[in-house]
């Protein structure tokens, strides 16, 4: 087992091999018998730093791993083509090769679709699932007529498949101007939205293929609905969700979530589309709340 990492020393990162690539991960507190280490998954385009506000307070009370997926943070950023089965396939690895034991998997956005993939095809490593505005789409009912394309949304993703458009974008993108602006969009509480942040964004962009994995999200084929994979899920959820998130409708989602796991357990929190950044304290102690009381005997 590796030693903990001081999440205060920027200078100390560890990495684990997989598929002849190097992953980045964090790992504070010490293992606990009585309970399940926590393994923190961030959205497109955030890292391990993203959880800084988390790991400092959870590591008190749980041993608290993060990781860089594939292609993000200070991870390996290969020409692979990038999907919610791969992030799934090394989280999976992960666990069972680095933690090697059950965890509650926490993921936001992206990184909540990649753990619930996990959690729900492979039962046996997810002692429970907490979802942070969590992406990934439903089914449509059989019954709905499929809505007309969009020629403008069709004619805007050729585009994007194309290398030098991307490319053009990327390079907008990876503003610290345009970050800032983004973020002022999807936070409700502007004065979350330092320096810092934005540079933990943009540092990674400027890696050896990250315009790559950012183009490869227009190739992207749709993986497992939602609602099917809820229909396989075995362990205990929660869901929290910043209710100012402008990329989505909460209240709408969180019903169609209950519709599928009635026994979730669920918070509307005044935040944006990351609350575990924008609010950490109640992020924090709700998850561990949860923790103690729904998980442990």
């Amino acid at each position: 087992m590796p030693a903990a990492v001081s999440t205060s020393d920027s200078s100390l990162h560890t990495y684990w091999p997989w598929r002849d690539h190097a992953i980045h991960y964090v790992v504070a507190g010490e293992a606990q018998k009585d309970r399940p280490p926590l393994l923190l998954v961030h959205g497109f385009g955030a890292s391990t730093d993203h959880w800084r506000k988390n790991i400092q307070e959870l590591q008190a009370d749980f041993q608290v791993w993060a990781i860089d997926l594939l292609g993000f943070g200070r991870s390996a950023k290969p020409d692979w083509q990038y999907s919610g089965d791969l992030w799934q396939a090394q989280l999976h690895d992960f666990i069972a090769e680095v933690i090697g034991r059950p965890v509650v998997l926490a993921g936001n956005s992206l990184g909540g679709y990649a753990s619930l993939c996990a959690a729900a095809n492979h039962p046996e490593l997810a002692a429970g699932l907490v979802l942070l505005n969590s992406a990934g789409p439903f089914s449509t009912p059989t019954q709905t007529p499929p809505a007309p394309p969009n020629p403008i949304a069709k004619a805007i993703q050729a585009l994007m498949l194309q290398p030098l458009p991307s490319w053009l974008l990327f390079q907008y993108m990876r503003q610290p101007a345009t970050i800032r602006r983004t973020l002022q969009q999807v936070y409700l509480d502007k004065s979350a939205i330092t320096d810092q942040l934005v540079e933990d964004i943009r540092r990674p962009s400027g890696d050896p293929g990250a315009a790559r994995v950012f183009a490869s999200v227009f190739k992207s084929r749709q993986g497992e609905r939602v609602d099917e994979l809820l229909q396989k899920l075995a362990c205990p959820l929660l869901m929290l969700w910043g209710e100012g998130d402008p990329w989505m409708n909460c209240r709408e989602k969180g019903a169609q979530f209950r519709q599928y796991y009635p026994t979730l357990t669920e918070h509307y929190l005044q935040a944006g589309h990351c609350p575990h950044d924008e609010v950490p304290e109640q992020v924090n102690s709700l998850l561990r709340d949860w923790v103690l009381t729904k998980l442990i005997q």
